[in-house]
């Protein structure tokens, strides 16, 4: 219904859609695949950046957690600490000079490192060494959960992170939980591998916090650090997000090393971009909202906005323009036409253009100086079409004329006893009548074979006993009519080229049946036959009938009645229909007509 409304609307309209259509959709939609590929571009260059910005932060984080390991390495390499670890140093008795120069040993690393809060160094018996910590309770410090699993890692330095609540170190600072990091490595024997004892270092978190705080993702999106169990190590005070979902923690620890990826977080789509460190294990994680991850994106949608709507304007306007000159013409032609339509064939088309409209409005004005000698020349044929008639009116005095001459020699042979007379002149006279038929071009099949027999007795009459004939009609085509005058030129030619030829009496036998949905007639003789040069001739001249003179006087030589039979079927019927001859010299010749069936009415 709505294809047909718009087939229905003016061509006017129908142009500014289609001008429309092509200016805007390409403009669209190169404007959206602009504003795709930007924003995938954009996006890209973010994430590479935000990527590289975190790979700077590792390796600042990275560059202060070394320097704390290498502390490690330095107190486990001091001699005193050596005999310390050994259990040769009583920490309860130890003498005050003794006692200074192992303190001042371990100051030197809180002055030379602000960032680090404290360093307690622990043996394996569970005695300690300290300069800022010292334990809260009694518990023996190789119970704790730090000194187990810095003695799980076999020496290898690790960053736990803040240290949790039930740990009974504490600090003269008084430093909080969330205030510090934590690091161990415990020291192994290498000639047994039986751990010597741990060193535990405290790390201000502020180092974290100034190398981080100054980095921005949008306007709202910050770095926080994680450590490999998911554990905030550091995160800014008033993060976008509170409280990031476990799900998402757990996929940033568990996933690669580095990753993107985006969830969408109290109705907002929130851009997660992490890199772990592979020396710390801990992992920096870029959070932002994609809205405001791209600000850029913004102004270019602007820019494609802006052009497309420019392109609109540009487009509409030419529509219009380009249409209006496209139908003043139209209107023009169609103005004429319809001047025509009412009857004045003087109307003419009278633009100058040569494009498509002018070469119609000039077809135009041809068509209707033919329509007017079209017209004129229907007028003559029409005066010419009503003598003929009031001729044939007068021509078919003669034929009544003749049929009555024929009915009172008829009636005369009968009264003095000629009775082979009267059938003579019975049997012309039919064939005269039924060749006539009132003018009718499709006869009755008992009709046409009524009128081959009368001339079959004819011809008897003629030849006695040379000629012989049979006919054979299947009932089941007994009620079909005919195209006119089809057998009689056929058996003709069977008897004055075959029969006449033969020594002999003669036969000719006709048969009508029905095969393939025709009415399939046969009429086969047994006279001369033909040889089959003669047989191609005439198969040749069914191809040309009429083509021009020679084949004409040519016809008349072979066989004019056959081939004559053979152009009026495929004239009336189509090229399926005709006649198809087959011979064979002093054998005979059989002809067969293929008609269609034609039920009478």
């Amino acid at each position: 219904m709505k294809l047909f409304e718009i087939n229905n609307l003016p061509i006017r309209y129908k142009l500014i859609i289609h001008f429309l259509l092509v200016s805007l959709l390409p403009s669209i939609g190169l404007g959206v695949l602009i504003a795709w590929a930007v924003d995938r571009i954009i996006e890209q260059q973010v994430n590479d950046n935000t990527l590289q910005l975190i790979e700077k932060v590792n390796r600042s984080l990275e560059y202060h957690v070394d320097n704390v390991q290498n502390m490690t390495y330095f107190i486990s390499f001091n001699p005193q600490m050596e005999e310390f670890f050994a259990g040769n140093i009583d920490v309860e008795n130890l003498g005050a000079n003794e006692e200074y120069e192992i303190m001042k040993f371990l100051q030197h690393f809180s002055t030379l490192y602000p960032e680090v809060a404290g360093i307690i160094v622990v043996n394996s018996a569970g005695d300690y060494i300290s300069n800022e910590l010292y334990p809260r309770t009694a518990r023996k410090l190789t119970n704790e959960s730090w000194y187990r699993e810095a003695v799980e890692n076999q020496g290898i330095f690790k960053a736990l992170g803040h240290p949790p609540e039930q740990r009974s170190i504490a600090s003269h600072v008084n430093y909080k939980e969330d205030e510090v990091v934590s690091v161990v490595r415990a020291i192994i024997d290498p000639d047994t591998q039986e751990e010597k004892g741990v060193v535990l270092i405290d790390l201000k978190l502020r180092v974290i916090a100034e190398i981080i705080k100054d980095v921005r993702l949008g306007k709202t999106g910050y770095l926080m650090v994680i450590d490999d169990s998911g554990e905030k190590v550091y995160s800014p005070a008033a993060p976008m997000i509170d409280d990031v979902p476990p799900e998402v923690i757990a996929e940033i620890v568990n996933e690669s090393n580095y990753g993107t990826f985006a969830r969408t977080i109290n109705g907002e789509k929130i851009q997660f971009i992490y890199r772990k460190s592979p020396f710390t294990n801990w992992t920096t994680v870029g959070v932002f909202s994609t809205k405001q991850a791209i600000p850029e994106v913004k102004q270019i949608r602007f820019y494609v906005i802006s052009f497309v709507f420019f392109v609109c304007l540009i487009g509409i306007t030419a529509s219009y323009y380009l249409s209006y000159s496209m139908l003043k013409p139209i209107n023009e032609l169609m103005v004429a036409m319809q001047k025509a339509e009412l009857g004045d064939l003087s109307s003419r088309y009278n633009g100058t253009r040569t494009d498509e409209v002018g070469r119609l409005g000039r077809s135009f004005n041809k068509m209707l100086s033919q329509i007017h000698k079209l017209m004129k020349l229907t007028e003559k044929q029409q005066r010419q079409k009503r003598e003929a008639e009031l001729h044939s009116l007068q021509a078919h005095i003669k034929p009544h004329f003749l049929y009555n001459t024929l009915d009172t020699i008829q009636w005369m042979a009968r009264k003095k006893g000629a009775m082979d007379v009267a059938a003579l002149v019975d049997s012309l006279s039919r064939l005269f009548r039924i060749g006539l038929s009132k003018g009718d071009m499709i006869i009755p099949l008992k009709d046409e074979i009524e009128h081959v027999q009368s001339y079959l007795k004819i011809q008897s009459t003629r030849y006695q006993d040379k000629l012989n004939y049979a006919i054979t009609i299947d009932p089941q085509v007994e009620n079909v009519s005919v195209l006119k005058i089809v057998l009689q030129p056929i058996v003709e030619n069977a008897i004055y080229h075959g029969i006449k030829e033969r020594r002999g009496p003669g036969l000719i036998e006709i048969t009508a049946e029905e095969h393939d949905y025709n009415l399939v007639i046969t009429v086969r003789d047994n006279g001369k036959g033909m040889a089959e040069e003669q047989l191609r001739e005439l198969r040749e001249q069914l191809t040309v009938f009429f083509s021009n003179e020679e084949n004409r006087h040519r016809n008349k030589i072979i066989g004019y009645g056959v081939v004559n039979v053979h152009a009026r079927l495929k004239l009336t019927f189509g090229e399926e229909y005709g006649v198809n001859i087959e011979s064979e010299l002093n054998q005979g010749t059989t002809v067969t007509i293929i008609h269609p069936i034609l039920k009478r009415r």
